[in-house]
């Protein structure tokens, strides 16, 4: 944890001329894009994996046909021609699970009142005022909603909503021209339910932004723009 907050605390420093109080904030943000650079071979890999997947449908809509009557058949069957084809259906959650660690470190980072043997500085540190280790509730205490630390919660909430909005219509499009194909999955129980809540999972963004250390919520707003442009640019 120290390794980190002193990571975190050297760019800082780099970049406290040009950001000056929010350089701490500044570093965030580099330090996300860096991971999610890190991270961008994967993401390749999964949407060479999501095409692939998306080219087997027919393959895989004959399968449901042929062995509709024995469940344990279609999925070995299933498996054999993802097997054949090498195409992994877990693929695509690599990228997001390698994230994890990262918010995690954050999240604690600036939730503690000591970092290594003495006080964490880190906490004196801002986003235009708003201490990076304070959380939504906070801001509501001191100044309210349209206070100088309401405002910038009220800007972060703008970002992940017109995100998330972006999401839901792609997500609902993307829904909508694979419903086609899909077939015999629609009659599956409680599937039809669960398609149509995947759209709204972006909005949910909003409510971490909300709870955690505003450090961890610069996180994650970062991190989640970043995934929207980046699955518009690869899913093109």
């Amino acid at each position: 944890m120290s390794a980190f907050g002193t990571l975190v605390e050297q760019v800082a420093d780099l970049l406290q001329p040009l950001f000056h109080a929010s350089a701490a904030a500044a570093a965030i943000v580099l330090i996300t894009a860096l991971v999610r650079l890190l991270v961008h071979p994967l993401s390749r890999a999964s949407a060479r994996g999501q095409r692939a997947r998306t080219a087997l449908r027919p393959r895989v809509a004959e399968l449901r046909e042929k062995h509709g009557g024995n469940p344990e058949k279609y999925q070995k069957a299933l498996l054999e021609l993802h097997a054949r084809e090498k195409v992994s259906p877990l693929a695509g959650c690599l990228p997001g699970l390698l994230q994890i660690p990262a918010f995690v470190l954050l999240y604690h980072l600036f939730s503690g009142t000591t970092l290594g043997d003495g006080p964490n500085g880190l906490l004196n540190h801002r986003l235009f005022g708003a201490p990076l280790g304070h959380r939504y509730a906070d801001a509501l205490g001191d100044g309210g909603v349209f206070g100088a630390q309401g405002l910038v919660y009220l800007g972060l909430f703008a970002v992940v909503a017109l995100v998330a909005t972006f999401n839901y219509r792609r997500t609902k499009r993307t829904t909508a021209a694979a419903a086609p194909e899909a077939g015999g999955e629609q009659r599956v129980p409680g599937l039809g339910a669960v398609s149509a809540f995947m759209p709204f999972l972006s909005y949910f963004t909003l409510l971490t932004v909300a709870l955690v250390p505003l450090a961890a919520a610069l996180y994650v707003v970062t991190t989640t723009t970043w995934s929207a442009v980046e699955r518009a640019v690869l899913y093109h």
